[in-house]
């Protein structure tokens, strides 16, 4: 089969990330990205105008104005600082990664785990996620993820061989094996982590978000429910030049109500968690796709 010319390209580009960049001066690095950040702001293209479009739902407007136009220039600054990080990650060292990371409620997750009691750590896109995962390997606990199966397969390739030299085991998002796999790894008393604010299966569940109907996975509260482990919300942020989380309280399962409706239950209380931490912070959170019904209902006219 043939590789499409934009495949081709964005795989070179990745390439290009984690072997040019990588290796740039860190300044002239951060520099550029802030360039190409306010390049892409002043574009306007669609993932702009939607991140806008979910931005007046955060901040309650009804519609773009100057302090969204502003908020969302922040957004894509971060967003790129999250890109750069991830093409230069492999070359941070351990002492980095642990002493810039700015944790609350973290012995909520080391406790689970140490009872050996599976944690599941749910995450909205937020921050810079692939740190926070490489930080939780470096304090000793490996866990399992899954990845959007990407085009061509080359980049697929390239962001599974990333995560897995951070100590990642990581596992293609769709096909009820992945599922199976993870719940393994739960009943053992391991970790797994999944972002989870944006539905990739056309099968989430409906949960009001900032005051509106938005769609978000079922699976971190499935799993939970299935396996009796832990779950556990986190929201992320930048702190100048420091990475900031927080663990939110474990989500219990309900004591009564059907599967779905428990379900149903666990992932509204997700989605609160969340829009606590991005109300909080909604200059890290980097979402430029369509979340609530409303716009993925307007796509698909």
């Amino acid at each position: 089969m043939t590789v499409p010319l934009r495949d081709e390209v964005m795989d070179a580009a990745y390439a290009m990330g984690w072997t040019v960049v990588r290796k740039m001066p860190e300044g002239a690095a951060r520099l550029a990205f802030a360039a190409l950040a306010d390049r892409t702001w002043h574009q306007y293209g669609k993932g702009v105008r939607q991140l806008e479009r979910n931005l007046c739902r955060v901040l309650g407007k009804d519609a773009v104005d100057d302090e969204v136009r502003v908020l969302s220039k922040k957004v894509l600054r971060s967003y790129f600082r999250y890109w750069l990080e991830v093409f230069r990650l492999p070359e941070y060292d351990r002492e980095r990664i642990l002493g810039r990371m700015r944790v609350t409620g973290e012995k909520k997750i080391f406790a689970n785990l140490d009872a050996g009691r599976g944690v599941i750590l749910a995450l909205p896109h937020m921050g810079n996620y692939e740190h926070a995962g490489a930080w939780l390997v470096h304090n000793g606990y490996p866990f399992t993820t899954v990845a959007e199966r990407l085009r061509p397969e080359s980049l697929f390739d390239r962001f599974v061989e990333f995560r897995e030299s951070l100590g990642m085991e990581v596992l293609p998002h769709r096909g009820a094996s992945a599922y199976g796999r993870m719940a393994q790894r739960l009943r053992a008393g391991r970790p797994v982590c999944l972002v989870v604010d944006r539905d990739l299966t056309e099968s989430g569940i409906n949960v009001e978000f900032f005051g509106a109907t938005a769609r978000m996975p079922a699976v971190s509260a499935a799993l939970a429910i299935q396996t009796g482990a832990a779950l556990i919300p986190v929201t992320l942020w930048y702190e100048g030049q420091y990475w900031a989380a927080r663990v939110h309280e474990e989500i219990p399962v309900p004591e009564t109500g059907t599967r779905q409706e428990k379900i149903q239950a666990m992932t509204q209380e997700l989605a609160s968690e969340f829009q606590e931490g991005i109300a909080a912070h909604p200059e890290d959170w980097h979402m430029l796709q369509k979340v609530w019904v409303e716009d993925l209902a307007e796509a698909g006219r």
